[in-house]
C-alpha cells in the first residue's frame, strides 16, 4: 500500500471543513482535482473512508482510523521538515508552544528570544494546552504544571512557585490605604485569569482569557496577577495569598526541536532573575 501524505493532508482538510468545495479551496485545489486525490488515497487504502450520503460527509469507520493516523503522519513530517531546517539554519525554522497568559515569564522570554532569533516564525497558543501538546500542535507550554507532574505522559521541568498579587489602578479608592483586608476585597469586583486552580478559592466574579491589566486600568475592579505596569500593587492583611506553581510541561520520551530549546532556556533565565524584573515593573 502507497500511502501520499499530501492525500493524507487533503482527507484531513475535507474532515475539518465537511466539504469538498471548501475543502478544496483550503488547498488551493480545484474540486474535481481534490476528489481524485482523495479517491486515489481510498484506491490506495482499498475502502470507501467518507460516507458521501451523509450531510455532512462524515467518515467511514475505516475513515477514521486513517484519520487518526494521518494526523500523527502529518505532523510528524513537519516537525521532521522544521526540525531539518533548524538544524541547518535556526532562524528559518517554526516555534510552537503554548503558555497561560497568567505567568507573565512567557512575554518577557519571547522579548530576548526575538531578539536573538528574529526571522524565526512563532505560533503560540493560550487554550487547551494539554490536548494540543497530546496531538503533537505544540513542542511544550508553560502553565500551572501540578495536573500534569507525575503523568508519564509528561515531562515537567519546575519553575519557582510564584504567589498572587491584587493590584488595582491609580486612583482606586484602594490605592492609598496602607494594609487591606479580605472585607476590602470584597466589596470590589475580583478580576482574576480564566483556568487558574490555584485560584478558585478567592470567589472572583470575573474572569478573563487575556486583557485583565487593560481591565483594571480601566475600572474599579481588582486584579490578580504576578505583575502590573502601571497599576498599584495592594498590601494585604490577613489574607492568606495562594501560589501558582508553573511549570515547562513536554511530553515525555520526545526531544525539543533546537529553536525550543532555545525558547525553553529563555524562559529558564527569565524565571531565574524573575524576582528583580517584576521589581521595575510594578508600581507599589
Amino acid at each position: 500500500m502507497h500511502i501520499d501524505l499530501r492525500q493524507l493532508r487533503h482527507l484531513l482538510a475535507l474532515a475539518e471543513h465537511r466539504s469538498f468545495v471548501a475543502a478544496a479551496g483550503s488547498v488551493r485545489l480545484s474540486q474535481s482535482a481534490f476528489s481524485r486525490s482523495i479517491q486515489a488515497l481510498e484506491l490506495s487504502v482499498g475502502c470507501q473512508l467518507v460516507d458521501r450520503a451523509s450531510k455532512d460527509l462524515a467518515p467511514t469507520r475505516q475513515g477514521l482510523v486513517v484519520l487518526e493516523h494521518a494526523r500523527r503522519l502529518v505532523s510528524g513530517a513537519h516537525q521532521l521538515s522544521n526540525e531539518i531546517r533548524q538544524f541547518n539554519d535556526l532562524e528559518a525554522g517554526e516555534l510552537r508552544f503554548g503558555y497561560s497568559p497568567a505567568s507573565g515569564l512567557v512575554t518577557r522570554a519571547m522579548a530576548g528570544f526575538v531578539g536573538r532569533y528574529p526571522k524565526a516564525r512563532i505560533r503560540v497558543q493560550t487554550e487547551e494546552l494539554g490536548k494540543q501538546l497530546m496531538a503533537d500542535e505544540l513542542e511544550f507550554f508553560v502553565a500551572d504544571s501540578r495536573g500534569f507532574e507525575g503523568d508519564a505522559a509528561y515531562q515537567v521541568l519546575r519553575l519557582k512557585p510564584r504567589a498572587w498579587q491584587f493590584f488595582v489602578r491609580h486612583g482606586h479608592p484602594l490605592a492609598e490605604q496602607g494594609r487591606v483586608t479580605e472585607e476590602d476585597l470584597k466589596a470590589w469586583p475580583l478580576a482574576i485569569y480564566a483556568g487558574e486552580s490555584s485560584l478558585g478559592e478567592l470567589g472572583a466574579t470575573i474572569e478573563c482569557t487575556e486583557g485583565l491589566q487593560a481591565l483594571v486600568a480601566g475600572s474599579d475592579a481588582i486584579g490578580v496577577s504576578h505583575g502590573g505596569i502601571g497599576l498599584v500593587r495592594l498590601q494585604t492583611r490577613g489574607i492568606e495569598v495562594p501560589e501558582a506553581r508553573y511549570g515547562i510541561v513536554s511530553r515525555a520520551r520526545q526531544r525539543l526541536s533546537p529553536l525550543a530549546q532555545a525558547m525553553v532556556e529563555w524562559v529558564l533565565e527569565v524565571d531565574r532573575v524573575g524576582d528583580e524584573m517584576d521589581l521595575g515593573l510594578m508600581a507599589v
